[in-house]
């Protein structure tokens, strides 16, 4: 059944190609529809339910991609690993590469919110993967091209020792060197234009200056600036440590 309004109908068609869905797809369309409409738009007619049922499809997505894809982990690991990959951080991210903010209904001030833009975004996505599950109660017109990208993040998680937690992995090694916790400075350095360097973040460990990062949200900024200094330490304790040997 399609929508009453053919010019959104037109919207989301567009969207389900950018997804690489086919064009002839079994869809309850006014899902879809739902999952696109934000909670600033209708306080009822909104995705909450669907994300609510979306946070499980993309749980399951995953364990199953990660049991494919690297049967003889263990399940610490793939704990470990989903957690990144179902983050707001890489949803938003997969999100925006569908220019999913298109298509999302939003009222003029929620859309003005780049703070939380990245939990928007990855709410809306969820909800989307609940609408297509529940249109046909299997994953058929999920896996097809949410595999693509989970798989690639997958395997550069697995490469990266700090699993993409900057932060906490920064705040380990500052620990286990000098028992104390490095510490942010934050500053709004564009707030009108915003995006991507909205935010500046230092990050200092007593009277040193670690890194240094931007970011849409303090979160992100924060982010940057840990995993510049993660991988300097880790640069130096390499170096040394040929330097030794």
């Amino acid at each position: 059944m399609t929508l009453k309004d053919p010019r959104r109908q037109k919207q989301l068609q567009k969207f389900l190609q950018k997804l690489g869905l086919p064009e002839q797809v079994t869809l309850d369309w006014s899902l879809l529809d739902l999952a696109l409409t934000h909670r600033s738009v209708s306080a009822k007619a909104n995705y909450e339910q669907l994300e609510f049922v979306g946070d499980a499809v993309v749980r399951l997505v995953t364990s199953e991609l990660l049991l494919e894809t690297y049967p003889n982990s263990e399940v610490g690991e793939f704990a470990a690993i989903r957690s990144v990959l179902v983050s707001d951080r890489i949803l938003a991210q997969i999100a925006r590469t569908y220019g999913l903010e298109r298509y999302l209904l939003v009222s003029h001030s929620a859309a003005h919110d780049l703070v939380g833009e990245t939990s928007r975004l990855a709410d809306a996505l969820e909800a989307v993967l609940g609408a297509l599950y529940l249109s046909t109660h299997t994953l058929e017109l999920v896996r097809p091209w949410l595999d693509p990208h989970m798989k690639q993040l997958a395997a550069e998680i697995r490469q990266d020792p700090a699993r993409q937690n900057y932060k906490d992995a920064l705040q380990e090694w500052t620990q286990a060197n000098y028992k104390i916790l490095p510490n942010y400075r934050i500053k709004e350095t564009n707030p009108l234009h915003g995006g991507a360097h909205r935010f500046t973040a230092e990050v200092w460990l007593q009277n040193r200056r670690l890194g240094e990062g931007t970011g849409r949200s303090k979160k992100a900024a924060e982010q940057a600036a840990a995993k510049q200094a993660f991988w300097d330490i880790r640069e130096q304790s390499n170096y040394a440590n040929v330097n030794q040997n």
